[in-house]
């Protein structure tokens, strides 16, 4: 998930080409092996694993994708062992980032990362310098580009559900949830609503408008670079991203 306003990742999502959609299931599928082998493979013991299911059922993963790897997982006694690392950094003008990996070789990742900062005008800092400006958050968006939701209605049911809070603009329903309890949140919701996308993320405090041209295309740059790398799970952004035509 880019940034963390419905508009940067449902834009993401529905510009996804084939390739795209192969590359997201491909970072859903290391984080499920990962989940597998932390805690096991029944979701209803395993709260990380359940919750990267509704991921990557939100982010429409065939079933019997999900299935296959976590079977894959739970024979696999020595497969890809992988770590998880946490960069955290500076975009053009202060914009700052989070990058979430998973990786078999952290130096290769590493250099991946700092150079994509480099490149595009940014700097990469140490762990906690932007940390503090971002809510570990659960965040469930429904689309309702129709209007056929009725505010009132979702608003109830999603706080009967357990949500913390919910808004709607611009046919974006987004829900907000502690962070444990998306999978929760989002399967009671699931059983009325179409869920658009359900995970935790890192959300920005406060966003960072760019107004030079040059930076607004660096800035894209590093985000697709970054979100590019096999490594990345996940970048989280303070930048207020423009309106796409």
């Amino acid at each position: 998930m880019s940034g963390h306003s419905k508009w940067s990742t449902i834009k993401r999502k529905k510009g996804a080409n084939d390739a795209q959609r192969a590359k997201i299931f491909t970072k859903i599928a290391r984080e499920i092996i990962v989940a597998v082998k932390s805690g096991g493979p029944d979701p209803e013991n395993n709260s990380s694993l359940k919750n990267v299911i509704v991921k990557a059922r939100a982010s429409n993963m065939p079933n019997d994708n999900i299935n296959r790897t976590i079977k894959k997982a739970a024979a696999s006694g020595d497969g890809d062992n992988y770590e998880s690392i946490t960069y955290e950094g500076y975009g053009p003008s202060g914009v700052a980032l989070i990058v979430e990996t998973l990786t078999d070789n952290r130096n290769r990742t590493a250099a991946d990362v700092r150079a994509a900062f480099s490149k595009y005008g940014g700097n990469l800092g140490t762990t906690g310098c932007v940390s503090f400006m971002f809510d570990n958050k659960g965040i469930i968006i429904i689309e309702d580009e129709d209007g056929e939701i009725d505010e009132d209605e979702i608003t109830m049911d999603a706080l009967e559900a357990g949500a913390e809070d919910v808004s709607v603009e611009d046919g974006i329903i987004e829900i907000e949830t502690a962070p444990l309890e998306v999978s929760a949140v989002s399967e009671e919701l699931a059983k009325k609503y179409t869920i658009s996308s359900a995970e935790a993320v890192q959300a920005a405090q406060t966003l960072t408008t760019l107004t030079d041209e040059k930076q607004i295309a660096n800035m894209q740059k590093l985000l697709d670079t970054l979100e590019d790398n096999d490594d990345v799970q996940n970048v989280y952004h303070s930048w207020n991203m423009p309106e796409e035509d």
